[in-house]
């Protein structure tokens, strides 16, 4: 994706103008991840489609400067996705995604990266939020499970959880871990303690993660669950914040540290690009 951020430092103008300081950077919450573990000295592979445009070529450019090793098909006759990202005074902000050539994307894309034992395939939820890319998605977890990879799925959206959920409950069945927040997982367990959340999505998954934005997260697997506090940071933009999340989460988790450790690197993290404008890791 392509993201236009507008920060904006007072309420928008329904129906008039908002000031705002605009700019452009790579996104989409997969492919920050995989520029967060690269950043991070990770080996990292991304697989999406881009159009045919200049915001596919500056994707592709992004990724290949942040170390990430990229699978681009492009889709002909579409664009590539962009999202519009408003970010209040406080950080927070609201999207308005396009996902564009995304809608494309086709379990034999995957193919390239060439998934073997070992390895771990991370799945942003909005492929499976996708009623054009859904079945995609399922194929690619069980592609990665014949081949003795381990999976991970981010459900990425409660509002767009709210209104479609079939898929992504197939793909908690294909997954062994699950990293939400705390809205995402009250939409997929009906539990708004988030405590009482993440014990239910352990029941679905070996392994929940549910992430509690200034108060931290917390981690579950079995009857061992652990939780630890956010780190402090001055809050610019919390746009990709879970995903810079799930890039130190991710090595800790599959490289056997322990849930406690685990926290730990995604936290930091995720304080890291919380800090800063924009959804990726900062330039090398």
């Amino acid at each position: 994706m392509l993201d236009v951020t507008a920060r904006i430092s007072s309420p928008l103008a329904y129906a008039s103008d908002t000031p705002a300081v605009v700019s452009m950077q790579s996104g989409g919450s997969a492919a920050n991840t995989a520029g967060w573990l690269a950043a991070s000295g990770h080996r990292s592979a991304f697989v999406g489609r881009i159009g045919a445009d200049d915001a596919g070529s500056r994707a592709r450019e992004a990724l290949a400067a942040q170390g990430v090793e990229a699978h681009l098909p492009v889709s002909a006759g579409r664009a590539t996705g962009v999202c519009v990202v408003i970010v209040d005074a406080l950080g927070e902000r609201t999207m308005l995604p396009d996902p564009g050539a995304n809608a494309d994307l086709r379990a034999d894309d995957i193919d390239g990266a060439r998934v073997a034992a070992g390895d771990h395939v991370h799945l942003s939820g909005y492929v499976l939020l996708n009623p054009a890319c859904a079945a995609a998605g399922l194929a690619i977890l069980h592609t990665a499970r014949q081949a003795g990879a381990t999976t991970s799925l981010d459900p990425s959206s409660a509002a767009l959880l709210r209104s479609g959920q079939d898929a992504m409950r197939a793909g908690l069945a294909l997954v062994d871990l699950v990293i939400a927040n705390e809205e995402e997982a009250e939409v997929l367990t009906g539990r708004r303690d988030p405590e009482a959340a993440l014990a239910a999505l352990a029941g679905l998954v070996p392994v929940a993660v549910v992430k509690c934005g200034a108060a931290g997260a917390m981690a579950r697997a079995g009857m061992e669950q652990v939780t630890a506090p956010a780190r402090p940071a001055a809050v610019v933009d919390t746009t990709g914040a879970g995903d810079a999340f799930a890039a130190g989460f991710l090595p800790a988790w599959a490289g056997g540290l322990g849930l406690a450790r685990a926290l730990a690197a995604g936290l930091d993290l995720a304080s890291v690009a919380v800090s800063r404008v924009g959804a990726g890791p900062p330039p090398r």
